[in-house]
């Protein structure tokens, strides 16, 4: 008997220091997600002085409210932008949150590079490089490489054209979109897309003016037959440059029931050469 009790007392004695040991790996790997990574560094060079048109006249009511508060009666013409900021992602559905640094590049409606760096105590240890160059998406996982996919195709330029809310003024300077009426607080958003277009329902406050929501119907996987709701939505705004824009966003599948993502922006830098640094990778 006394054997069998020693054998119990070691067992438990095991049991609890692996108990222990697993609880603190546990505490190790979620204190690792609770620390910011720091921000990538800033972008040297010079922006360009942008030129500027009137503000188009016969726009739905909340839209040339907006423009008004941010711009005043002259639109800038902006050609392209580097949004850099931090973020919390799940990459993977049902998944931990991460916390994330990220730098999208545009040539404004038309191309965009994402470079994103999920991490634990600050230290990378997930990359995303995504693009969408000439029409083509591509993306570049640890667990999935993707080119020239066309339900991609689609989201890609659905996600170009919700992040061009960080210059909102490519909507009016950019002959291909086109804003329709719906009501005092809501209008339609027309983009370009191929030889055909999508359109963004975009919902602004009634207090302050500004765009709260962008829906559309987005492809959520390569083989999708169907789009689902896809939500972006403008929960912040800050003064970058001297003029109001959105400083923190969200991005939400409505199957998913919470946003994917909260992106906060940090910096935008407007009208610089992206030529070369769109098409990269990396920083």
């Amino acid at each position: 008997m006394t054997s069998v009790n020693r054998h119990w007392e070691r067992w438990q004695r095991t049991s609890l220091w692996s108990a222990a040991s697993l609880a603190g790996l546990l505490l190790l790997g979620w204190l690792g997600f609770q620390v910011n990574p720091t921000p990538f560094p800033a972008i040297p060079g010079t922006a360009a002085t942008p030129s500027s048109i009137p503000l188009p006249p016969n726009l739905p009511v909340p839209v040339k409210r907006f423009y008004r508060l941010i711009y005043g009666e002259r639109i800038p013409v902006i050609t392209s932008a580097i949004i850099t900021g931090r973020a919390t992602i799940r990459p993977i559905p049902g998944g931990p949150t991460l916390p994330a640094r990220f730098r999208f590049i545009h040539e404004a409606g038309r191309n965009y590079r994402h470079y994103i760096e999920a991490t634990w105590f600050g230290l990378p240890i997930l990359r995303v490089n995504e693009s969408y160059l000439d029409g083509v998406s591509r993306i570049e996982l640890p667990w999935q490489k993707s080119e020239g996919n066309p339900q991609t195709a689609q989201a890609a330029n659905l996600g170009l054209w919700a992040e061009t809310t960080s210059m909102p003024a490519v909507f009016l300077t950019d002959p291909r979109v086109r804003w329709q009426a719906v009501d005092d607080a809501t209008a339609l958003l027309v983009v370009p897309f191929e030889q055909a277009h999508e359109t963004f329902v975009v919902r602004f406050d009634p207090t302050t003016g500004l765009p709260t929501l962008l829906e559309s119907m987005r492809f959520k996987g390569e083989t999708d037959t169907h789009k689902t709701l896809w939500s972006n939505g403008l929960l912040r705004w800050a003064s970058f440059g001297g003029v109001t824009l959105p400083s923190v966003g969200t991005a939400a599948w409505a199957d998913d029931g919470r946003p994917w993502a909260v992106f906060t922006t940090e910096s935008i830098d407007l009208n610089t050469d992206v030529r070369q640094s769109v098409r990269a990778k990396g920083l």
